[in-house]
């Protein structure tokens, strides 16, 4: 197997972007040349050209939305139209492979389909439940117009890519898609990258115990939550022998440094912003509780979450809300609050921090999930079986000639 793959990623740069880079140098060791069209990077990826491992990126400056839906509608238009300048320069692909946020690539698809290319959807998001949990609007026109645009996605994707079975089961319901046309490529973490290293007593700041956030700070995250929880441990637990950091950056950055100070946790909360690989292994190879705080909406909880398999992958205890994906991910390897409960998430942390052997434990079994049957070894063959069946001779592609009849539409399961 083998051909011309074009990966269209407008949500981060390659390869900052960790499942896309798995994906790209997957396919080119399979025998695919690979082209990747992507935003450049605010402190890395920078360069507009660039080859690496043999895959060939291309980047195009972007401008991140401010403020609410009107500012990704100016940076959606504005990556699709960069997305549709450099695609014309780099002629004709077996396939291209488009990963959303925004499902707006299957235009690019239907673009170049004339000359026999196949479109393969790699569902990142649910848009719509993303519409609905980031912005709080309900279903408004906006709503109706993402929700268009998924819908014209499935009908214009040959194959599509789900991270887990509750996006394959919204393909199948209400994407309309055959089983034979929806495969599960869940992410995961390199286990060779994420290794341990000798705990640095120095982040803990003086005090016994370190607990770790990793991730995307945006509106859904949760990271006001954690925060919350945090005081809680403080004053319903009598705990101050934490210290907590907070890596990663977002949106909504700056509101959780404030949100940090308002609720007097100056002292013992540090946000570092985005860091080098080598100070985020020391930060987690350091930790004795990571957290998952993303509260149940309809987008966390039938998603995913990167950070969850990273921790372990480090071999660290977790606390999370009670999400539906998120105990498909952990398992054992977590404790679980219930929903948004900021109270009990506070209890599990400080019983975590008291237990020393079943913090080792959890850590274990963490560690031989991601390595097991999490591992992107197995996501791996997924990915090139959904080429395989992308490419594979067929009488007619679908949706290229008359509309299939719909089945009944469904929420995610």
């Amino acid at each position: 197997m083998g051909g011309r793959a074009l990966i269209l990623v407008e949500n981060l740069s390659v390869p900052l972007d960790r499942r896309v880079w798995q994906e790209s140098t997957a396919l080119r060791q399979a025998g695919w040349e690979v082209h990747v069209i992507c935003p450049q990077g605010a402190r890395q990826d920078t360069e507009a050209e660039a080859v690496i491992d043999g895959v060939h990126i291309h980047r195009y400056p972007l401008r991140a939305a401010t403020g609410g839906p009107a500012g990704f509608l100016r940076e959606y238009g504005s990556a699709l139209w960069h997305t549709f300048r450099l695609a014309r320069r780099l002629g004709r692909f077996d396939v291209v492979h488009g990963c959303n946020p925004p499902d707006l690539f299957f235009l690019v698809a239907l673009a170049m389909r004339r000359r026999g290319t196949r479109y393969v959807f790699d569902q990142h998001d649910l848009v719509p439940e993303l519409y609905l949990s980031r912005f709080g609007r309900g279903r408004d026109l906006l709503f109706r117009a993402v929700s268009w645009m998924e819908r014209m996605t499935y009908r214009a994707a040959h194959v599509v890519i789900a991270t887990n079975e509750s996006y394959r089961q919204v393909a199948l319901s209400r994407g309309g898609k055959r089983p034979e046309e929806v495969f599960v490529v869940r992410s995961a973490p390199v286990v060779e990258r994420f290794h341990q290293v000798p705990p640095d007593a120095s982040v803990r700041r003086g005090k016994p115990y370190l607990l770790c956030y990793l991730g995307v700070m945006g509106p859904q995250d949760g990271v006001d939550y954690a925060l919350r929880s945090l005081a809680r441990l403080r004053d319903e637990h009598g705990r101050a022998d934490w210290h907590a950091v907070f890596v990663g950056g977002g949106d909504t950055f700056d509101a959780m440094v404030a949100l940090a100070r308002e609720l007097g946790l100056d002292d013992c909360v540090e946000f570092t912003g985005r860091i080098p690989d080598e100070d985020l292994m020391r930060y987690l190879s350091t930790a004795d509780v990571c957290l998952s705080p993303d509260p149940r909406n309809p987008l966390n909880d039938v998603s995913t979450m990167n950070k969850v398999m990273e921790y372990m992958a480090m071999s660290r205890p977790i606390v999370s809300f009670e999400l539906r994906e998120a105990r498909v991910s952990a398992g054992e390897a977590a404790l679980y609050a219930p929903a948004d409960d900021e109270s009990e998430f506070a209890k599990l942390i400080a019983r975590l921090l008291d237990d020393p052997e079943e913090r080792r434990r959890m850590g274990e079994i963490g560690r031989e999930r991601v390595a097991g049957p999490l591992s992107w070894e197995h996501s791996k063959i997924a990915l090139l079986a959904a080429y395989e069946a992308a490419v594979a001779p067929r009488e007619e592609a679908p949706h290229e000639g008359a509309p299939r009849e719909e089945t009944p539409r469904e929420g995610p399961r």
